[in-house]
Order: structure tokens, then C-alpha cells, then sequence
């Protein structure tokens, strides 16, 4: 017995492909009803922004085997299949193996992804050409127990002023939950660990200005009710939601691009599979310009250089990743004081 599948045609810069969906009335939120069929016609209405943001950038797949509420996996290399519109690209990994990894370069790519249960994209912060030397700095502002999306909000605009005090133009947009995520774009002339201290060295210019709302400090132990500026985002294969990503969440939310003006009275659940192709319309993408201007992070990278000198170092790394120069023991404190002792 065949199995049920339809197509859908997508418009892209070669043409109108048409792309098989099997499956189609396949619940992915079965909260609110959405389909796998629904999902492939999110991404044709959301293609050309989602394509700006997400493309010629290598990208991870979160993919599911059911609903988001089942088996998830993460998908870097081409699996097997892909067609011959989506390439990849060798990046290199913190443990220094080299693999292959997707690049999407238009709508007909992302809606094959979510052909392959695709919910969440996560694009690297570099282009495909040059994965090694960022061009977007990303901080996750990340709120923490007892805190919510609007304790957030003035976090966000204050590190929009310490990045424009260091020469940069801050985009936001919500992270799709709780979270808010503030980019910057910058030259590509810096390699991931530079980009990493600039992000550093804002953060703590931030924590300095607003101790009591936001913290840098990794271990949840020692956060409190605050924003973590969630600093090891800008590591080598991390990656944030993209923007125009949907969620595996219950009410299937997107990370939604915001003007500045919004971002004080925005309710991250309004904007979801179902609501924000008509906001596209209506209001447009405030991310459309977003690589126009890019700047540079010397002044962050001048900042970063003075509080190493006044004795503030390295920052914990990821745990998977090797140890690294200065950087402090991997150690929960508690845990530390109790060894001392």
C-alpha cells in the first residue's frame, strides 16, 4: 500500500522545486494541531527571511522521529538523500576532527529539512566560506528560576548600549521561550575564541552596570534569581535557535526577529508558526538589514585586555571541551569547598 505523501511547490532564486512531503498530516504539535504538512507551509511563507538569517551558514538539524514531545536527535552531516540544491561544507569541531556539515542557500532547502522532521535550525555564526572567523556575535540572554521574559527585556536594551558604546549595532529577537537573543554583526576577521572574549568582556560590562539583574557566572549554583548572559554560546559549534526557527515547544512559538521599539511591550507566545507569516506581511523583517554595516570588536577585545590586567581571567568552557589555556578548574564550587576542607 503506497504510503500517503504529498508535494509542495517552493519559490526560490532558481526557480519554483517542488518538494516531496511524506507523511503530511503528521501531528508535530499536538497541542495545538500542527502538522508536518503545516511545517513545510511555515517555511515556503517565512522562506526569503529565513533564508537571509539562516543561510550560507553551516547548520545543525534538531529532528524528531514523532512529535516534539517524542525522540530528538541532532543532524550536522548530509544524511543520505539530500538533494542536490543543499550542500555542506568541512568545518572543524573543538576535539579538531573535520566533518562535513549542511549549509541551507534557499527555501526549497529548508522545507526538505522539514520533510526530515526538522523543527529547530541552528546556525553556526560564520558563513560557509569561512567557518573558522564569526561575522555575527550572539549573546543568549538566558533567565533563570524566578525570573521570566520581561526581566529580560532591560537586560537586553542595556547590552544594546554597551555594544553601541564598543561600536556595534545590536538586532534582537526572542529566543522562542523565555530567553531574549541580542546579535551583532561584525567583519569576519577574528576567529571563534576572540569572538568569544569580546563576548566576555560585554558581558561583564553589563554585569557591572546591573549586578542585581544579570550574572556571568557559569555554575547555576551561584546565578540566583538573575540573566545569565550565557557567554559559551559564542564557542565553535554552539548554536543558538535560528531566526524564524520554530520551537519544540507545546504552543509551537518561533524565535521571532523584533524592532527595539517592540521589544518593550513583546509577548514571546504571540509569535508562532501560525501568527508570524501574517506579521511578515504586515509588519515586515527588522532583521533585513542586518548585515549591511558590520562592525568591529576591537574596543570589546580593548576591554577584555584591561580586565585581564585588573585580574578577571578566562571563563569556564563547555564541558565537552578540552581544557583550555587559563581557563579555571571545572569544578562546581560547592563541590571545590568541600575538597579544600
Amino acid at each position: 500500500m503506497a504510503s500517503e505523501a504529498t508535494t509542495v511547490d517552493v519559490d526560490g532564486p532558481h526557480g519554483t522545486r517542488e518538494v516531496r512531503i511524506s507523511s503530511p498530516s503528521r501531528i508535530l504539535w499536538p497541542a495545538v494541531g500542527l502538522t508536518k504538512l503545516d511545517l513545510a507551509r511555515y517555511l515556503i511563507a517565512v522562506g526569503e527571511p529565513f533564508v537571509r538569517a539562516n543561510g550560507d551558514r553551516p547548520i545543525s538539524l534538531q529532528r524528531f522521529g514523532g512529535d516534539i514531545d517524542g525522540e530528538q536527535f541532532f543532524s550536522k552531516n548530509p544524511p543520505k538523500g539530500t538533494p542536490d540544491y543543499v550542500r555542506s561544507v568541512s568545518v572543524t569541531y573543538p576535539s579538531g576532527r573535520v566533518h562535513p556539515q549542511l549549509v541551507i542557500d534557499e527555501p526549497a532547502g529548508a522545507v526538505w529539512a522539514g520533510q526530515m522532521n526538522t523543527v529547530v535550525f541552528h546556525p553556526w555564526p560564520s558563513r560557509a566560506e569561512a567557518p573558522d572567523f564569526p561575522d555575527q556575535l550572539r549573546i543568549d540572554l538566558d533567565p533563570q528560576p524566578g525570573t521570566d521574559f520581561g526581566d529580560a527585556i532591560p537586560a537586553a536594551l542595556a547590552l544594546r548600549e554597551v555594544l553601541a558604546e564598543a561600536g556595534l549595532t545590536a538586532f534582537v529577537k526572542t529566543s522562542g521561550n523565555r530567553g531574549v537573543h541580542v546579535f551583532a554583526p561584525i567583519e569576519p576577521d577574528h576567529e571563534f575564541l576572540d569572538v568569544r572574549h569580546a563576548v566576555i568582556a560585554a558581558a561583564r560590562e553589563l554585569e557591572r552596570r546591573m549586578p542585581e539583574e544579570v550574572t556571568t557566572n557559569w555554575w547555576k549554583e551561584e546565578r540566583g534569581e538573575r540573566i545569565f548572559v550565557d557567554f559559551n554560546q559564542a564557542n565553535r559549534d554552539r548554536t543558538i535557535a535560528g531566526a524564524y526557527s520554530p520551537r519544540a515547544l507545546a504552543h509551537a512559538p518561533v524565535s521571532c526577529p523584533l524592532t527595539w521599539d517592540e521589544l518593550p511591550t513583546a509577548d514571546p507566545t504571540t509569535f508562532t508558526v501560525q501568527s508570524v507569516p501574517d506579521r511578515l506581511k504586515t509588519v515586515g523583517d527588522p532583521w533585513e538589514d542586518m548585515g549591511a554595516e558590520p562592525g568591529r570588536i576591537g574596543v570589546l577585545l580593548e576591554w577584555w585586555a584591561r580586565d585581564l590586567e585588573n585580574g578577571l581571567g578566562e571563563l569556564p568552557f563547555p564541558p565537552d571541551y578540552p581544557k583550555m589555556p587559563g581557563e579555571p578548574p571545572r569544578v562546581q564550587p560547592s563541590r571545590a569547598r568541600k575538597t579544600e576542607e
